[in-house]
């Protein structure tokens, strides 16, 4: 008898729950933590998220950079093997065509709620995956997720999708505005149907999440439009930007927020720029030559596009807070001051 087993253990492997006919399968991994910190996100409030990765799958999305990083956390910390159903690709394919199912999440928050609460810190559900995508309505976690937090009390939460499919959880999204501090941000990009499929095909339509949004309103709970992301030559002409607000107030949003300009990270770039080639070939080369390097757009931009959107806000009355997102940012590289690609667009002096 060998006194050391010499052949490797065999590969553990993650629960295949369903597979899409396109070819997206939906894995089940058990989270070792349920809430991400401030500290560990870089972000002023604590994070939960019930998927990783997104059947949306819109072109831009930052999130395809988290996925990736979740996975290699989840890998390092024994959590998630190197799996046969994830193989070896790319991290902006895994993003929407293997989306891990958090299924034991909401027993992990209540367990963690419990000893540890949140003090006065926001929860924030949804910043690096829509909670409710496509696969929330076979799976439920972020229901789960909902009913831990509507039988407590205390808490300042958010919410940030772009489905209608949250108007399902009308009832305890009431019970929760009741019992704690609750926003839900129905994120847009743009009015304009045609151009949001050609930059998000599998997102639901604007109308439908307006439709969304006055429900939630209508119900009584806090609820605005997140104008998130804002692609520099599609989505941030004044008019464009106008039509979101005159929507907004007919929806009868309580704000609207500035999600910020367009950022691509290493994985979001991957998918978003062959596809701005395809669809916006006329931008591409503008694009290559900032994004290739940089993941933000200019600073110069950024400020300009913040100060349009503060006027906006104050012409409709959406003036409840102010996302400055960029003003007190550490200026980027100078090669990035030296490639004003984009702000001259917004003229900058109106």
């Amino acid at each position: 008898m060998p006194l050391v087993d010499l052949d490797p253990p065999p590969a553990r492997t993650l629960e295949v729950l369903d597979e899409r006919s396109r070819g997206t399968r939906f894995l089940r991994i058990a989270p070792r933590g349920a809430i991400n910190s401030p500290k560990a996100t870089g972000m002023g409030f604590w994070s939960l998220n019930p998927y990783v990765g997104c059947e949306f799958a819109c072109s831009y999305c930052y999130a395809r950079d988290t996925h990736r990083h979740a996975v290699e956390r989840a890998r390092r910390a024994g959590a998630l093997p190197v799996d046969p159903a994830l193989g070896d690709m790319e991290p902006w394919q895994a993003f929407e065509r293997r989306i891990l199912v958090k299924q034991d999440l909401a027993g992990l928050l209540a367990r963690t709620l419990d000893r540890h609460g949140l003090r006065d810190a926001t929860l924030v559900i949804g910043t690096a995956t829509d909670p409710y995508q496509p696969a929330e309505r076979q799976f439920g976690v972020t229901r789960s997720v909902l009913e831990v937090l509507a039988a407590r009390r205390g808490l300042r939460i958010g919410i940030t999708t772009k489905s209608p499919l949250v108007v399902r959880d009308v009832d305890l999204l009431a019970t929760i505005a009741r019992r704690h501090r609750l926003s839900v941000n129905v994120s847009l990009a743009t009015t304009d149907a045609a151009l949001a499929r050609r930059l998000e095909p599998r997102s639901p339509a604007p109308h439908a999440r307006l439709r969304a949004l006055a429900r939630l309103r209508a119900e009584g709970i806090d609820a605005g439009l997140l104008v998130a992301p804002i692609v520099p030559l599609l989505t941030d002409s004044r008019a464009a930007l106008r039509a979101l607000f005159v929507a907004a107030s007919a929806a009868g949003a309580s704000f609207v927020w500035q999600g910020g300009a367009l950022r691509l990270g290493p994985a979001a770039r991957r998918r978003f720029l062959p596809h701005l080639e395809q669809e916006f070939p006329e931008l591409a080369e503008r694009y290559r030559a900032h994004f290739g390097t940089h993941t933000s757009a200019t600073r110069a931009y950024r400020r300009a596009l913040s100060r349009r959107v503060r006027r906006l806000q104050q012409e409709f009355g959406f003036t409840r807070g102010d996302d400055s997102e960029g003003v007190s940012d550490a200026a980027p590289p100078s090669l990035a001051e030296q490639l004003p690609l984009f702000e001259e667009e917004l003229d900058t002096a109106q």
